[in-house]
Formats: structure tokens, sequence, C-alpha cells
């Protein structure tokens, strides 16, 4: 693991969330970049092959049994991000690679409808995230998301995605019909309600304005969208969940989730240069509470405990969210998949007598 008093000290990178290249821990060798040194910031795209595409989740903790994620990297440049370490497999950084150095999957909505047609396909949503922002700003170059969505609406196969983007609403003609079959579930994340966090936490994000319209919008077209707060950052924004809750509900949103952050591997250290950069009147502080959600260490790999964290403030984090559940969200019904038009054998005659 990178040690964080051997970051970077240099001028600070706006548009960017990390700061620095920590070492790819799978290589033999690594660099070391110069204090004063300012990184290309230009992001690069860069093709990817894969002989699959649906990802089969083991966590006990994950609420969805199949991922599909269309890039790997995700330019928003969110700090906190989990899946920054999943770049390493990829001979990358989990710093600035994994926001500059976007891998992009153009084959996805081919393989995901090779997956479909085979007859052993499960019946189970495919969670389209996990490693990555389906409508990060390469969407708009690429627009593998849209063609995604209309292999599923082709074989009506249900599936849920989760952004931070608004260019969700680019597809909003294919969510009405896939929402209109039951076939989707769409999620927004909110991590605060103050733009000026959020320039600092997701620099490259959709503002937070932005972000509660794409809520109202979703919700008044009759598409379903729950609302994750996550993740919540003790010292930085626990304050704001029952707001936050609030502001979801008002605006039509079906539900709430949250998660408290986790900062595993090289994660941690990026994220307390960040911190010392941006809040360093705070910094000891929120480290310090973070470390009191997981037992002393910015990291947390146990299954079950990893998301929620134990302890005080953990607990308080809780109860907040209880409390907003039930102030607001006590009459809400969650939506149910519809299973039922999917074929998993698909002949091409049957197209003459499709809905």
């Amino acid at each position: 693991m990178s040690d964080p008093s051997d970051a970077p000290t240099g001028p600070f990178l706006k548009g960017r969330g990390a700061q620095y290249n920590p070492a790819n821990p799978y290589h033999r060798f690594a660099y070391e970049t110069d204090p004063g040194f300012v990184e290309d910031q230009a992001t690069t795209y860069i093709e990817v092959h894969p002989k699959t595409i649906l990802n089969k989740v083991n966590s006990p903790d994950i609420g969805f049994e199949y991922s599909l994620n269309p890039y790997q990297g995700c330019e928003h440049g969110c700090i906190y991000c989990y899946a920054r370490l999943t770049h390493a497999y990829w001979g990358y950084s989990a710093g600035l690679d994994f926001e500059s150095k976007i891998l992009v999957k153009s084959a996805a909505p081919a393989l995901l409808e090779e997956a479909l047609r085979k007859p052993g396909m499960e019946h189970v949503p495919i969670m389209l995230a996990g490693n990555t922002d389906i409508y990060q700003p390469a969407e708009r170059k690429f627009g593998i998301t849209r063609k995604i969505l209309e292999v599923l609406l082709k074989y009506r196969f249900p599936a849920g995605m989760l952004t931070k983007n608004n260019l969700i609403l680019r597809d909003l003609d294919l969510l009405k019909e896939l929402s209109a079959r039951n076939l989707i579930r769409t999620g927004i994340s909110l991590t605060t309600l103050d733009d000026t966090l959020r320039r600092f936490l997701e620099p490259r994000a959709t503002s937070i304005r932005l972000r509660l319209e794409t809520i109202r919008i979703l919700a008044s077209e009759g598409i379903p969208v729950f609302v994750m707060l996550a993740p919540i950052i003790p010292g930085l924004n626990e304050h704001e969940i029952l707001p936050m809750a609030e502001k979801a509900a008002e605006l039509g949103a079906y539900g709430i989730g949250y998660s408290v952050v986790r900062l595993n591997g090289e994660i941690g250290p990026l994220f307390e240069d960040w911190i010392r950069k941006t809040y360093p009147d705070r910094a000891d502080k929120v480290l310090q509470k973070i470390r009191d959600c997981h037992n002393g260490s910015l990291e947390d790999k146990r299954f079950g405990k990893r998301m929620t964290g134990e302890g005080k403030i953990p607990e308080i984090i809780r109860q907040q969210f209880e409390l907003a559940k039930r102030l607001y969200f006590k009459d809400k019904i969650k939506p149910e998949y519809d299973f039922s038009a999917y074929q998993k054998r698909i002949n091409p005659q049957l197209d003459l007598f499709s809905e």
C-alpha cells in the first residue's frame, strides 16, 4: 500500500479528484513523481475487447447478482470511489489513471445480446453499474449505454442502473418504454446538497442542481427512481442525511439507500492527500471519524460490516437513515420487475408476434 507521506504536495489539479498516481501493487516497478511535476490531465479512451460482459456478483452484501460495465475507470473522478482499485487489474493506477484512462467496451451490447439468448440465462435483473458510471462523459462520445438499453428492450429483460450524471435524460424515450413494461429501475447517487463540496468530491460529475432536476424529471415521467445517499463521510456530509432524504422524497423518489465510506488499499492515501489539500482544517477529524467506523482503520473488507461500519458513529448514521425512511418514505412502494415477457430462446419468426 502507498504511504500518504510519499504523496506529492505539488499544485492542486482542478477538475480531478486524485492528485497523483500511486504505484500499481501488481507491478514489480514503480515510478516516483517529482513534487513539482504536474500530471497531464487529458482524458484518453482505450478500446478493450472482453469476451463476456456480464459479471457474476458473489458478495453477500451487494443487492444484485449480475453487473454490466460498458466502461472501466470513470472521468467523474470521485475521490472516494471503491472502484478505483479495479483499475490496477488492467495495469493502471487507482489515482489519476482511473479518471483519465477510460477503457471502452464497444462490444458490450452485442455481448449482452449473446448472453440473453442463452437458454441458461438466469431470471435476475442486471445492474448497469458496479465499477463505473454508465453515463460518465465517455457515454456522450460512444453511446454504449443507450445501445445496451435497446438490447434490454428488445429482449424484455429487466435491469437497474445507478448514475450521478444527468445524461441519463437523453434516454428518456427508452426508459419510458422499459418502465411501461416494468423492466427498469433507475438510481441517482446523491452525496451532498452542497455543490461546493460536490465540486471537490466529485469534480466532473453533474451539479447538485441538475442532479435533483434529474430525479424530478424521471419521477414525473413515471420512471421508478431510487436515490443512493452515498457515501456518507462522517465529518463532511453525515449531517445532510435528513435534508437529502426529504428532497429526494419531495422530487418523487420511491426509496433511498446509504453506505458509509470505506477507503481500501490505495484509496486511503489518495483520500488523505486530497482532504489535506482541500479541507486541511478538518482533515484529522474526518480521517479519525472514518477510522472510528471501521475498527480503527480506513479500510474495511468485512462482509456485513464494510458498507455500514460499526460503532457509535455508524449507529447514529443508521438511526438518521431509519428516521428519514419513516418520515419521508413510509407510503412509498417499491416497483417489481416483470420477467414474463423475456424469451430465453429467440426465434426470428416470433418477431412477427412481438408485443
